[in-house]
């Protein structure tokens, strides 16, 4: 720990004692992200002001040799901000300034600390908002977002945090402040701001971000339709978008779920249902009445039992309470739970929910639905109790089988969450070695040190220029892979 001592005196002179932690129970505060099944106490935490202050860390930690990784509210679930226990964890929470709300240009800069929702309340007087809303908007930040390329309720007709952001000021892994883009859409050349959203900190540090802002619509409505069964609320979306609707979402919680969100903030849902499905049209009012008259057909159709339709904004936030909240309402049925976040084709959705909950019953575990319906995104919660013997492990295997479902269905083990820790033991399963061979070619261009958020996405110690059993340079003869 003498480097760690020696890194933290120098970066106490530099930035200011009160920006650097190193009591350890101090330190304990950022031992986890929202998924709190793995926990690691940093060996130092650091808190920026500035994209200066993130570069004189990072040249710090070159020179000392030491892993670093970024996190911004630490609201991620699939551990992509757990610290390492010899490395630096970057907290960009206290950079938060909104540098700029440009309606003209339908654009918005910001610093990576600057909460989601903030985003939009800043540009609402402006007649705009940020289109991609997780779960957590409330509480995540931008850069966050940038990191794990983070969706959302609206992502079926607005896309993921990649369609959004136009531009990026990073401190790439040797230190360095660079611009990638800036407010034009499609500059010319690589598109590095694609490599970058969603690269989870192995390719550097966001430390500015350009948005895209989306003009508010001219009319939403929003209907909740209760079924008795989960597969008929997939039958009615399948006919939704088999109809030609495209709506801003598309979101089913089985009986479970709904029983957490009764449970955490009394949302109302109706009594006995299976299953609810809550649709949200956008768009000019002409065509969100005559969509919206053709979904509520649709969803009779299919069998639903009975309908809503949200009279004002405080109903239609009522709607959205219940499935807002879900993650964390699981809390008040069961002690501690899993996340899952794995895709699969609309039209497998009955066969694959009866597959999730046979494994399920197989290993006597619950698991509540949660999911993005209208492009096949599940967020399956697989319940235990860590303090009954066995039942972690019972649920980590019933979370392995479902991420097996997602890729024998042709789907992906992830959607909006990441792979981080968790999922990078699956990622073999998804990508053959000369896949993932490919992959590291692009994080060896960018960290070539390999002291940037070190032992996520890949599933071994993968370094630059081998591999256990080959090696790039095997792989790809002629190219210089450091």
């Amino acid at each position: 720990m003498a480097d760690i001592d020696a890194l933290a005196l120098r970066l106490r002179a530099e930035l200011g004692p009160e920006q650097v932690v190193t009591d350890r129970q101090e330190l304990r505060t950022y031992e986890c992200d929202g998924l709190a099944h793995y926990k690691v106490i940093p060996a130092l935490v650091v808190l920026p002001h500035t994209a200066s202050q993130v570069a004189t860390v990072v040249r710090a930690c070159v020179a000392a040799g030491v892993p670093f990784v970024a996190r911004g509210s630490g609201t991620g679930l699939s551990g992509g901000a757990l610290p390492h226990a010899e490395g630096v964890l970057i907290v960009t929470a206290q950079m938060r300034r909104i540098l700029d709300i440009a309606p003209a240009d339908e654009r918005a800069v910001v610093e990576p600390g600057v909460i989601n929702l903030q985003v939009t309340k800043a540009a609402a007087p402006h007649g705009y908002y940020y289109a991609p809303d997780p779960s957590s908007q409330q509480i995540c930040s931008i850069g966050g977002n940038v990191a794990e390329n983070s969706g959302g309720a609206h992502c079926l007709k607005y896309g993921f945090t990649t369609n959004h952001v136009t531009g990026l000021q990073i401190v790439a892994p040797d230190g360095e402040l660079l611009r990638l883009g800036g407010r034009a859409l499609d500059p010319p050349g690589y598109d590095l701001i694609g490599a970058f959203v969603g690269s989870e900190g192995t390719l550097g540090v966001a430390t500015e971000v350009t948005v895209r802002l989306t003009r508010l619509p001219e009319a939403v409505r929003t209907l909740l339709a209760a079924f008795p069964s989960i597969d008929a609320a997939g039958a009615a979306t399948s006919a939704i978008i088999a109809a030609g609707v495209v709506p801003a979402a598309i979101e089913i919680m089985d009986a479970l779920a709904i029983e957490a969100a009764e449970a955490a903030v009394a949302c109302g849902y109706p009594p006995g249902a299976a299953a609810v499905l809550i649709v949200e049209l956008d768009g000019p009012a002409a065509e969100v009445e005559a969509q919206f008259d053709q979904v509520t057909a649709l969803c009779d159709r299919a069998g639903a039992f009975e309908l809503r339709t949200a009279a004002d904004d405080i109903e239609r936030a009522l709607f959205w309470k219940g499935r807002k909240s879900a993650f964390a309402a699981v809390g008040r049925i069961s002690p501690d739970y899993i996340v899952q976040d794995g895709v699969i084709p609309r039209t497998a959705l009955p066969e694959v929910l009866r597959r999730i909950g046979e494994v399920a019953g197989r290993h006597g575990v619950r698991v509540a639905n949660v999911f993005h319906a209208g492009d096949g995104n599940l967020h399956p919660l697989v319940l235990f109790d860590a303090r009954v013997e066995g039942e972690a492990e019972r649920a980590e295997t019933v979370s392995g089988a479902i991420i097996d479902l997602c890729i024998e269905y042709g789907g992906s083990i992830t959607g909006e969450h990441g792979v981080g820790m968790d999922k990078a033991k699956y990622m073999p399963r998804m990508f053959s070695d000369d896949d993932l061979d490919t992959m590291q070619l692009v994080r060896c261009a960018f960290d070539p040190g390999r002291l940037a958020n070190p032992g996520k996405v890949f599933p071994t110690p993968r370094l630059c220029g081998e591999r256990p059993g080959g090696g790039l340079a095997e792989r790809f003869p002629g190219v210089d892979v450091f």
